[in-house]
Formats: structure tokens, sequence, C-alpha cells
């Protein structure tokens, strides 16, 4: 017979366990969306407030507390009941889930991240079967498990998620809601067979020539004599080799096949060539050629390694990736679950999101430890677009446990998730946690980074046996991906927090020390894979979350503070607001306030951090991962877009730091005190730096331009030269004294508002990077009342010309209207003579708004 798979999704109907006051004992509601779970079912029957509104989080707590049976009944056919082997897969349950077949308890699941296959041949009958779902409380049950197991440490949630593999954002998070689902979350299926591949295993080895080896293994689910052809096509789907009538007398068996360099294509991370695609195609037949089973396997080929070297000129080693022998500076995005609801993210939505990631010139982005391994679409995009993947393994800000019970079922999840996802040429590191190590340093546990060799289980910081032992082994057997202990880790025996080794979580601005954004270059760590600063939605999204409630429409309201989870917000949002901004306090000028913020903070950890990429051996900062792009619901919170996938001005502040070449300045105050014994004699004067980088693999010749404007005057100063821009690096370009700027010898004498511009032109004049450099803090910048801003749309309607006659400091341009348009830049800076064309789709006629720094709203 010849191996079937049907979905089992439909007919199903879900109940509340006992009853309640929404659904009455007895009372079974059809499910209207599979796979699913029961708060979105319970949405679209309006049974439940939206939760993403006001502050009705809080009347659904009730939910994740219940118990809720899903059933179905479904027909077998004949065929399928007499099959040699028939299985029930369920690909995913959230998360305690007792499965009951024509009254037979065939399985009890604890692990929302695991995938079941149950053999079910002596419980099916032809006809009618009964399948039926019950999901105990994740909550609940999780309390009985951590009375028995003892509480642990942590940062964000509840406890007791430490002993629950659950996505741990479920539970909240600061920036997320508690909202505990449980359901079937991932498709249900029927699979009949006599003999099926159980697992394949690929292992394309490119050698530093850039030739490869690709060994292919496979396992059949049991031992037969059966014969197998491997062929390995190419992204068209030609075949390029093969081996055929390849004898199996056992369950595993293998090809092995060599191709040199230039017969086979190489997958580049977005910006450094193509992204091939291939497939292993395996089919197996008996002896006499009837087919058992076949499959196919996508796949690609490409070198990487995360080099860890020695640097020239300062103390520590690199942390970067090299993909076929190419240095990457990763500059991208941290990715938490795009909805507090799994199921409502298709292929489509994961497609807009990391579309938006490559259109902001990203490469990078980490798959965060406290949500999900993500769905197949996700990685399959990534492989796509060449948008390279971090990703941790999912334990997230705690001191998780590690008795028998809890390690063995983290093996299992370990083993499923590895072999599911090392195939895509995307994922290049797995990292054990998320900040796992700096809950052991903050709570002092047992923790000697020179010991490696312990078991670690006996500690106090027993989970170092999950990071150190059983993940790094489940890795190396399954895959040949680079393992990572943690996100922070340094290695070398040194703590998460230094700055010369493996990579940092640099939450100093914003958290910790809370330093000015403007010490990003001091803060610099090898490779930043967190740093953020928070910012409002669009004004939109904020009306949706208000739910029309116009008295609650002001920064400090309840549902305000309801719609940011972070602790300490308001103090720090206002810190770096009166730091910096003279602000208002009207939610439409605090959105404003807060976003352009949140843009010049991020933008200029990557101006600088990119700066540090100074070429082979002296990669001082070698990637930037902001925290983060996305939103799991409408929130104020770090993301650079918000949950309805409306970019947030810093999202085009960072597109702009990312693009192939770039343009950047600082300006610095040096004192020289010519008298050592004198205080009051001195002079200041103020230094400006000019560099460039280029992220291509070519040297490149262009024109610098920088210009100085006088915000209150009509003094200009300008001059050219040419220069060479190093190929993949950052090249210090010019530095001097500021134009303009009068030296100093008193306090009191208020400097210049200087105004530079500098930009890189080709040989044709056109714009290959810009940056306008302004005094700071711009609180202390009277603003001139008219700027001759100048808004001009062309006839097309889809092009925008912006000009100025005076320096323009964070323009973001807004329509009226529920619906808002999509530009294509925002944030921007404006200078005289150096007019800029924004796109815009959606615009529909409608007159553009502007606001700006010094627009007179403050």
């Amino acid at each position: 017979m010849t191996n079937t798979t049907r979905e089992l999704h439909d007919g199903w109907t879900f109940t509340q366990v006992g009853g309640g006051d929404v659904v009455k004992e007895g009372e079974w509601l059809p499910v209207k969306n599979f796979p699913t779970t029961v708060h979105v079912e319970l949405l679209d029957q309006k049974k439940i407030p939206d939760p993403f509104i006001g502050l009705q989080e809080w009347d659904v707590q009730w939910i994740g507390e219940a118990e809720w049976t899903f059933k179905t009944r479904f027909t077998a056919r004949e065929a399928e009941v007499e099959a040699n082997n028939v299985d029930l897969v369920f690909d995913g349950l959230d998360t305690f889930a007792t499965v009951e077949l024509n009254g037979n308890k065939i399985l009890e699941t604890n692990n929302q991240f695991v995938a079941y296959r149950v053999p079910v041949k002596d419980h099916l009958k032809a006809g009618d079967n009964d399948l039926v779902l019950t999901f105990a409380s994740a909550f609940r049950r999780g309390r009985e498990i951590e009375k028995q197991h003892g509480k642990l440490g942590l940062w964000n949630g509840d406890s007791s998620r430490l002993h629950v593999r659950k996505a741990q954002y479920n539970y909240g998070w600061d920036w997320g809601p508690v909202l505990m689902t449980a359901g079937p979350w991932k498709p249900i299926r029927l699979e009949t067979y006599t003999v099926r591949i159980a697992d394949i295993d690929i292992r394309p080895r490119v050698n530093e020539q850039l030739g490869a080896a690709v060994d292919v293994s496979f396992e059949l689910s049991k031992n037969a004599s059966s014969i197998a052809t491997v062929q390995i096509k190419d992204s068209e789907g030609k075949v390029i080799i093969g081996q055929s009538n390849l004898t199996i007398n056992s369950e595993r068996a293998e090809a092995h096949f060599k191709l040199s360099a230039g017969v086979l294509e190489l997958w580049y991370p977005v910006g450094y060539g193509k992204q091939p695609i291939y497939s292993v195609d395996i089919r197996i037949t008996d002896k006499d050629g009837h087919l058992l089973d076949s499959k196919s396997q996508k796949f690609a080929f490409r070198r990487v390694r995360v080099v860890q070297d020695e640097l020239e000129g300062q103390e520590g080693r690199t942390f970067l990736f090299e993909v076929n022998n190419i240095r990457i500076f990763c500059g991208g995005s941290n990715w938490i679950p795009a909805d507090s609801f799994l199921t409502r993210l298709t292929p489509e939505k994961y497609r807009q999101w990391l579309q938006l990631l490559v259109d902001g010139n990203q490469n990078m982005v980490r798959v965060w430890g406290g949500g999900i391994y993500e769905a197949d679409a996700f990685y399959d995009v990534c492989d796509e677009l060449g948008i390279l993947v971090w990703q941790d393994f999912m334990f997230g800000c705690g001191q998780y446990p590690a008795y028998d019970s809890f390690t063995q079922s983290v093996e299992i999840e370990a083993e499923q998730n590895v072999k599911r996802l090392r195939h895509h040429p995307s994922i290049v590191i797995f990292a054990g946690n998320n900040e796992d190590y700096q809950i052991a340093e903050s709570l002092k546990l047992e923790l000697d980074y020179s010991d490696e060799k312990s078991d670690f289980r006996k500690t106090n910081f027993p989970a170092r046996y999950i990071y150190e032992r059983l993940l790094p082994s489940v890795v190396e057997r399954l895959s040949d991906i680079h393992y990572h202990r943690s996100s922070p880790y340094s290695g070398f025996g040194k703590e998460t927090n230094d700055k010369k080794y493996g990579d940092l979580h640099q939450w100093n601005v914003w958290h910790g020390s809370q330093e000015p954004w403007h010490n990003w270059d001091i803060l610099a760590g090898r490779f930043v894979s967190e740093f953020g600063m928070e910012g409002y939605p669009n004004i939109r999204t904020v009306d949706y979350w208000l739910g029309g409630d116009q008295s609650e429409r002001y920064p400090q309201s309840r549902t305000m503070v309801n719609h940011n989870k972070a602790d300490g917000f308001e103090r720090r949002l206002e810190l770096y607001l009166v730091e910096n901004f003279k602000h208002a306090f009207d939610i439409e000028s605090y959105v404003y306030y807060t976003q352009i913020m949140q843009a010049e903070t991020l933008a200029s950890a990557f101006r600088l951090w990119r700066r540090n990429w100074k070429g082979k051996g002296k990669e001082y900062t070698a990637g930037a991962l902001v925290w983060q792009i996305n939103d799991c619901w409408p929130v104020t919170s770090w993301a650079i877009v918000d949950y309805f996938l409306r970019p947030k001005p810093a999202y085009f502040a960072i597109k702009r730091e990312l693009r192939p070449y770039t343009v950047s300045a600082t300006r610095t105050e040096k004192t020289t005190h010519p008298d050592p014994l004198s205080a009051a004699r001195f002079t200041i004067e103020t230094v400006l730096a000019v560099w460039g980088t280029n992220s291509t693999l070519e040297p490149r010749r262009a024109t610098l331009e920088v210009a100085a404007f006088d915000l209150h005057s009509d003094w200009r100063e300008a001059f050219m030269r040419d220069v060479l821009l190093a190929p993949n690096a950052a090249t210090e370009l010019w530095e001097g004294p500021l134009p303009g700027q009068p030296v100093r010898t008193k306090l009191s004498e208020v400097p210049r508002t200087i105004v530079v511009s500098v930009r890189l032109l080709d040989a044709g004049g056109a714009v290959l990077g810009r940056y306008s450099n302004w005094p700071e803090p711009f609180k202390y910048i009277t603003f001139p009342a008219d700027v001759g801003l100048r808004i001009a749309v062309r006839a097309d309607g889809e092009h925008v010309e912006l000009s100025a006659a005076k320096p323009v400091k964070g323009l973001v341009l807004d329509v009226d209207g529920a619906d808002d348009a999509q530009w294509s830049d925002q944030a921007i800076d404006l200078v005289p003579g150096d007019p800029q064309v924004v796109r815009v789709a959606g615009l529909n006629g409608r007159k553009i708004r502007a606001r700006y720094l010094g627009d007179g709203s403050a």
C-alpha cells in the first residue's frame, strides 16, 4: 500500500471542562480555525473581550487557569485501518495534554516544543473514530511542579514557568501581556505506511577552496530490505549528481558526493551574493521496484565559521561570522514571537516581517530564547532572502532546573528541533539560552568559569549541565552548526559583561547605569547581541489599544501604563527625554518625541559600532542586533516596528546606518589647560571627526563633502576632498576643527549652533551616503521660527520632494485618517541645498503633515 498522509483539521469542537461563566458545562463550541488555541476561538466567537484593548488583558486570565477539551470525529477508511502501520502525528500540543482515541488514552504530553508520533493501529476502526484532547492548565500544573521541586530565581513572569516547557513569554514579559494559551497549536495528521523515511541528515561541508563534500544519511522506520535512489537537484530541479540502486539492509543508509568549486553555487547572506537552494530527493522501493516512500529536503552550500581570534591593537578576541571566507558585519534585530496567539501567524505574515528586515538593510535576526523555535515558514523565508539566523534554545532569564524528568524532556526537544532546523543555510549559530548566566552572576550562584569538567546538576546553577553538557552534545551529534553556551557569553573564563570577548547584551543605556546614548562608543562589545531604547508606536496603534476611550488618551493614563510592561519605564523615558529634548505632553507630541529619541539612540549605536569594523584583525565590533524588531501585541516597547507592521522612525534611521556606503561624524570638545595650577584659564576647541563605511568587497572612490551651517544666520562653509573607502571596513576620512566654531575660553561663552552635513558622492554626483551632525543636547537649541520647509508631491502621487532653507532635524511625515501611508524614509534631517525624495504609497491625495524638532509643539 502507498503511504498516505491526511490532516485531521475538520469537525472540531471545544468546551471548558466543568463549564464556567462564558462556556457553560456541556456546551461545545465549533472550532473556526485549526490549528488553534482557546483564546483565538473565544475571540472569534465574541465570547471574550479583546485582551489587546484597554485593561481587558486582565479580564481573560481565567482562561489560562481552566481546563479545556477539544474533540473531533473522523472517518477512517478500510485501507487505512488495514495498513501495516497507522500513526497519529501531533506536531505541537500546548502544553499538558491527554489524548484519547475511541476512549483509549494514547498520549500524555508536557512539552509545547515537542512533536509526538503515536502508533494507533490497535485503536483505529473503520468508520467513525473519536479523537479527544484535554488540556490541563499549564499555569496551575506549573505551580504544582514548582511545589515539588522548589522556587528558582528569574527575571519576568511567574517563577513556575521555569519548570514548564512552554513559550516563556506567555507568562508575561517586560514588553508582553500575560496570556496563557492552550490548545492544538500545530497540525495533527493521520499517517499510514509500510516503511517510511523517518529522518534525513544532509551535511554539505564546504572547504576553504569552496568545493564541497555532501554526506546524506537517512533512517527508515524499520529494518527493511529495500533500494534507495538519492539525487541532488539544483534550484531549478535539475539533477546535478546522484546515486541509484543503493541497497539497504538495515534501518540506516548513507550516500556520499563530492562537488568541486565552480560546479556548485554557494549560498550567501543578503548583499554578498545569491541564495540558491538545492534539494536532496530520496526514493525507497522494495526489491520489485514498488515505491515505499519518497521525501525531498531542501538545503544549500555555504561555509560558515564563528571566528574568535586575537585582535591587533586591542586586548581580547573577535566574535564574528565568516561566510564563504567573507567576514560579515552583522547588522540586524532580535525577534520575539510576532503574536501572543501564535496560530494567527501565517507564512505571508512571516514574509512581511522578514521582508521589512531586509528592506531595512539588515542581514541577521536572532530568535530569542523566551519564545518558540519558529515555524518552518520563518526559516524558509530567511533562506530565500539571505538573512543569517542566530537561534537560541528556549530558555530565558531564569535559574532553570535540571532534575531527570526535565532534562529528559529537554533532550527530546533539542534533538527534534536541531533535526528540523539543521538543513537551513540561514542558521549559523545555536545559543544555549538567553541571559541565564547573567542570572547566575546576579544571584551569585555557584559559577566557576574555569570549571570545564563538572556535571553541575548538584549545584545551585543546575542548568549549566543543560548548556554545557546536554545541548552541545545534541548539536554536535546532529548538525555542523556552531554552538555557543548562552547569549550573552564571553568564554575564556570571563564574565558575561566583558566587552572584549564573546557577545554582549549592552543594557547600560535604558537599564543598568542608564548611560547617555552618546556613550555607545565606550560601551561597545565584540558583538552586541542586545541593546535598545523604547519609543511609542504609531498613533493609530495607540488609538487601537485605547478602544475609543478618549479620557485615557494621555501618556500617564492607566491604559497607557498597562500597554508598557517595562519596569520603571516612566522614569527612564523621561530621563532620556528631559536630558535631550524640550518636549510636550499631548499624546501626539509624546509619540513623536519618544520616537525621535529612539531613532537617535539606535542610529547612534549602529553608527559608532560600525566604525569599529576596521578590517581583518581589527574587527573590534563585528555585529549589532537591536532589541527588538517586533511586538507580540499593541504596546510601547523597544520594538522598531509595531504589532501592526508599522515601522517606527527608528527603523528608517537604522536602515540608513546599514546602507552599503555610509558617512558619519562626531564632534568632541577638547579642553586644554595651559596652566596646570589654574582652573579658570583654559581653551575649548570643538573637533569634528568624519569616517565612512563600505560593506562591499571592493574599494570605493568617492568625494567627501563637508558643509557647515549656522542655524541662526546665513553663514555657511563647505569643502570637498577625494577619498577611498577600504573594502568591507570603516575608513577614517577627516579630522579637524569644527568649521565656524570659535575656540572658547569661558563656559559662559555659548557655542554657535553649527550643523554639519557630510555626504559621500560618486563620480556622477549621486549621493552614496549622508549624515547631519547637530550640537547636542537638542534642548539647548533655539530653533528658527521659519525653516522654509517645502513638501512637494510629484504628479505621480508616489514621490515627495523635501527641501528647507534652514537645517531641519527629525522630520516625520504623516497623513490624516485611519489608514496610514507607507514611507520609504522617516526621521529625516534636511540641510539647504540638499533636497531629498521620499517614496510613499497610500497617499491617495491626502495632505501631508510634518513634525520636526522646533516645530512649535514644545
